[in-house]
């Protein structure tokens, strides 16, 4: 599907894609260790978090540490082929470690374990366990299975699991910001992507097990939950009447938004990701009537021509999206912040039509966009009934050119920062100076101030005097000036 990782990010979301550890040690006794590591999108961060629990609640500990763990296991992503390269990578370094300890049990979990199945166990022996996205809670027996020298694999994907109710353990945390999961699977068969292959139909989690969840973190002190999907304006729960009982429930995105953020105001609230194709003006009236949901859409394009559009199968066109961004921009004001995914060259994209792309963008001006060169990946539609025939020099010039694009436009929004005053929630200190804090404003970027008296946690009122085409840079005022 998708080579070259080449963004423009926030720094937030550029630490959001590296690899993360588990990094909670627990003094244990007599108990199994656990070392879990991520690759890919923030479901698989999220997923990971609920591993954790599940083996929690199966007496594992978890490590920081591969040295000292029993059971490492890799939470896979299969969207790009060089996210499935480092993995191969990672395990060829994993099973060199297995030599000096033979009883290390070592398992692939995720979407490269649902695409690649038992391969990874007969073919490349890699591995001891293969388990999917819906198979956690089997993970337990599966390491039981796979330390009596059994292959163990469960690569079923259900089409009711959700995890409701499992409280998923939050690793690597900053204590402020949080994902929740409220749905899995994606019924969105755009030809290029693996997703519903690996991940399932989709299927919508409880709502209020997604509002208990936001309300448990919010006294255990975080300030910002992300509600996260493969495509959330299809979130869609009914709860049928019994007899005897009350009626029917049903309950959209745009109502769920709502019960979150009626939680508390002090409590953020984000989401991520928008199908141009099934956004409503009631989710975005719902972001309007709530401060504390955040004024940022991630809305991916892919690319801005009709006819590759169409090829992709993304049901909507250049037009039916410039309509939506005008109703954005309508009711949320210009300053929404919004984001974008784009591919180049896609199989039988023209010069033409990618100078389309490059007009959306100028018409748009993202604040930042995920940008990628094309790459089949095996299974999908596209791998079987389209021709890669666009060559590798003019994907990767192409890509060169959205990326140039995009750096102009991230550099201008940011500059529309200037002079103005940025609510920010405090996420911990500078990268680059202690003597700094860093947080993210409303439209979901990184801005850094003076430390002073603040601390993680807070929400700080600071004055944008600097700019780069990543950060906000600025000082703490007390208050909102009138």
């Amino acid at each position: 599907m998708i080579t070259s990782t080449l963004k423009i990010l926030s720094e937030a979301d550029k630490e959001a894609c590296e690899l993360v550890k588990v990094s909670e040690e627990e003094l244990t006794v007599d108990k199994k260790r656990l070392f879990i590591e991520s690759y890919g999108c923030q479901m698989n961060f999220s997923d990971s978090e609920i591993v954790a629990a599940v083996m929690r609640n199966a007496d594992f500990a978890t490590t920081s540490s591969e040295d000292n763990a029993d059971v490492i296991f890799l939470n896979t992503c299969a969207i790009r082929d060089n996210a499935e390269q480092k993995v191969r990578n990672r395990l060829q370094y994993l099973n060199n470690l297995k030599k000096k300890r033979p009883g290390l049990i070592i398992g692939v979990l995720g979407c490269m374990a649902e695409r690649l199945k038992t391969k990874l166990l007969d073919e490349e022996k890699m591995v001891d366990i293969v388990a999917g996205p819906d198979s956690y809670r089997d993970l337990p027996r599966l390491v039981e299975e796979a330390e009596t020298g059994q292959k163990a694999v469960n690569v079923f994907l259900s089409r009711e699991e959700t995890y409701a109710d499992i409280s998923p353990i939050r690793l690597n945390s900053n204590g402020i910001t949080a994902y929740i999961s409220i749905m899995r699977g994606c019924d969105n068969m755009c030809s290029f992507c693996v997703v519903p292959y690996t991940r399932g139909r989709e299927r919508s989690r409880d709502p209020f097990s997604i509002v208990e969840e936001a309300r448990l973190l919010f006294a255990d002190g975080y300030k910002e939950v992300t509600l996260l999907g493969q495509n959330v304006d299809s979130y869609k729960w009914k709860k049928e009447a019994e007899k005897g009982a009350e009626p029917s429930q049903m309950v959209n995105f745009a109502q769920l938004l709502e019960m979150v953020a009626l939680i508390h105001p002090d409590l953020r609230v984000r989401f991520s990701t928008s199908h141009p194709k099934d956004i409503t003006d009631d989710v975005l009236w719902t972001m309007k009537k709530y401060e504390n949901i955040c004024n940022y859409i991630h809305f991916p394009a892919q690319s801005g021509n009709s006819r590759v559009l169409k090829v992709m199968n993304r049901t909507y066109d250049r037009e039916w999206y410039i309509q939506k961004i005008d109703r954005i921009r309508e009711i949320l004001g210009e300053d929404c912040g919004i984001s974008t995914d784009m591919i180049t060259g896609f199989c039988t994209e023209t010069e033409e039509e990618h100078q389309d792309t490059l007009s959306l963008m100028e018409y748009v001006k993202y604040d930042y966009a995920y940008m990628f060169a094309y790459s089949e990946r095996p299974g999908t539609p596209a791998a079987k009934k389209l021709k890669d025939d666009v060559p590798e020099e003019v994907k990767k010039r192409r890509l060169q050119e959205v990326i140039a694009v995009q750096r102009q436009h991230s550099s201008e929004r940011n500059e529309m920062a200037l002079g103005k005053i940025q609510k920010v929630l405090v996420e911990g200190p500078s990268k680059r100076s202690d003597a700094d804090l860093c947080g993210r404003n409303d439209q979901n970027k990184v801005v850094i101030f003076p430390r002073e008296h603040y601390k993680k946690g807070d929400y700080v009122y600071v004055l944008v005097t600097e700019c780069s085409s990543a950060t906000l840079i600025g000082k703490a005022v007390e208050a909102v000036l009138a």
